[in-house]
């Protein structure tokens, strides 16, 4: 059950960076014992995987931060945090951890199941950021983009490394983001009640 954590962690938390999780992974395998991925997903760890995964999460981290662009970052990464989402659940899944030592008994038989399910994690992540971000720059003017962004950043790395060490604490992770969306959609319902309110105003007038 711990590796179904660790994995549904990266995943997610490749929902809101692409890159954190794959880097992290890759970086904590070449220069630690805290993980040891396994026989397939050793790449992670390769010198210039790393390096590439560096200039792309650089790029992320600047695209994302700036309003409209955002935007358009989002777009893009509807099919790249998934994708990310996908190996990072496959990867993180299958190797051996300071908290999980036996990793290949729950997907021995269906080595697909865990990218298929790490992709639908991070998508449903991605999507519900990306319904977020407009509602933040809608209502601080497009101040909040940095800021906002900045904290899926930090989130992304603490779940990333909550994942691998605590993976129960996934969990609490899982139930904020449960606790988010609500949030979020009693906000849009919200808005356009305001703004239907704001319209049937004007033709009164």
């Amino acid at each position: 059950m711990l590796e179904v954590l660790t994995g549904s962690g990266l995943a997610a938390s490749a929902g809101l960076n692409a890159y954190i999780p794959l880097m992290l992974m890759g970086l904590l395998a070449r220069y630690t014992d805290l993980i040891e991925l396994p026989s397939g997903w050793q790449w992670l760890g390769n010198g210039w995987v790393l390096a590439i995964l560096a200039v792309l999460l650089a790029v992320e981290v600047v695209a994302d931060k700036v309003p409209v662009v955002d935007h358009v970052n989002d777009m893009v990464q509807t099919v790249v945090r998934p994708t990310a989402g996908g190996l990072a659940f496959g990867a993180g899944s299958g190797s051996e951890t300071v908290t999980v030592s036996d990793p290949d008994t729950f997907f021995s038989t269906h080595q697909w199941v865990p990218v298929v399910v790490g992709v639908l994690i991070a998508l449903g992540v991605h999507l519900l950021k990306a319904a977020a971000r407009p509602v933040v720059n809608a209502t601080t003017a497009g101040f909040g983009a940095p800021v906002a962004s900045t904290a899926e950043d930090a989130t992304s790395v603490v779940m990333s490394v909550v994942a691998i060490l605590l993976p129960v604490l996934v969990l609490v992770f899982a139930v904020g983001l449960v606790v988010f969306a609500v949030w979020l959609v009693r906000r849009r319902r919200h808005r356009r009640r305001e703004r239907a309110a704001a319209r049937a105003a004007g033709f009164r007038v």
